[in-house]
């Protein structure tokens, strides 16, 4: 059974990657220095899966931590997680995002090579294409200038893989250009836990719905789209993940010094207001919203041509944008 290191792996999008690994054959080693999740979902994937996990809490930067990782398991695959991830927060603090994110990968990618490790997913994001000027955007849409410092981790974490594996660092990576994942563990044990107030919307859609938020603020009514708020491409965590077990698969097949990305979304766009009645109409439940002003660093409207991963992994999503909005419900009622 290969061990697959999962840094970030107690987070949301992690924990169920985590899952899926098992249910694939893998063995998951998880580090996590909880600073964006909490302890106890690692008893909540042990109830899920029915599985000890391994779990080490501590920075994935850490040099004598992934050595300890090291010796005490043979690592076989490393799918990259851990980052800070609020785009708003990395407009105020860029250094602690230029400093955590890129000073990440730099240590994993350290420790892959003095460890012969081969296999590398990356985690990162449709941030990268800014506001395209086509949709839907394939992989070989231009990347743009980073709305974000955040957006600007991620490219920047691009370019560094790219020249890494240029430099017959004998190592095969594929990065995952996410859009924007929703939704939670059918089984209600687990889903996204935001710390302090959410910066995504469907967390700020059940806290309201669950009276915990006052009200949402839609950003902006007055955009190009069919009801003036702005287009997302909304992908269930559970099909996320599963792209994560087939990238994993597919690297496996190649030669070392490979390099590769994938979009991953579900090739649909769904308005900001769209998504709120649709989550209104599947759980039966109001949701407090107001319109507000447009928010700087908004990009209008972004989805994904999923041709690629589609034919090349054999990848589908399985969820639809009504299932994903009932797990969430579900979820932020465990809470």
């Amino acid at each position: 059974m290969k061990n697959i290191l999962i840094t970030g792996g107690a987070g949301y999008i992690g924990s169920h990657t985590a899952v899926q690994l098992i249910e694939a054959g893998y063995n998951p080693i998880i580090i996590d220095d909880l600073s964006n999740s909490e302890e106890k979902v690692l008893d909540r994937l042990e109830e899920i899966t029915g599985r000890k996990l391994t779990f080490y809490k501590g920075d994935c930067s850490d040099k004598s931590l992934l050595e300890k990782i090291a010796s005490e398991h043979e690592i076989s695959g490393v799918i990259h997680f851990a980052a800070f991830k609020a785009v708003g927060e990395s407009t105020v603090q860029p250094l602690k995002y230029y400093q955590n994110n890129i000073g990440s990968l730099l240590a994993i990618l350290d420790f892959m090579k003095a460890n012969r490790i081969k296999d590398l997913v990356f985690s990162s994001s449709c941030t990268v294409y800014g506001q395209p000027e086509v949709l839907p955007v394939t992989e070989e849409t231009p990347r743009q200038d980073a709305e974000s410092p955040y957006g600007n981790t991620k490219k920047i974490c691009e370019d560094i893989l790219m020249d890494f594996v240029k430099s017959q660092a004998g190592i095969r990576v594929i990065s995952l250009r996410y859009f924007n994942p929703v939704g939670a563990h059918p089984s209600g044990k687990i889903g996204e836990l935001p710390i302090g107030t959410p910066a995504n919307l469907v967390p700020f859609v059940t806290q309201t719905a669950a009276g915990i938020r006052e009200k949402l603020t839609v950003f902006g009514d007055d955009y190009d789209t069919v009801d003036g708020s702005c287009v997302r491409d909304f992908i269930h965590v559970m099909d996320l993940a599963d792209a994560h077990v087939k990238a994993l698969a597919y690297l496996g097949e190649q030669q070392v010094d490979f390099y590769d990305v994938f979009n991953v979304g579900t090739g649909n766009g769904n308005t900001v207001l769209e998504v709120i009645r649709t989550f209104e109409k599947v759980n039966r439940v109001k949701v407090n919203f107001e319109i507000g002003a447009r928010r700087p660093g908004d990009i209008v409207k972004i989805w994904a041509d999923t041709a690629k991963i589609n034919s090349v992994f054999n990848w589908h999503p399985s969820y639809s944008l009504e299932d994903s909005l009932r797990d969430s419900w579900n979820w932020q009622k465990t809470l």
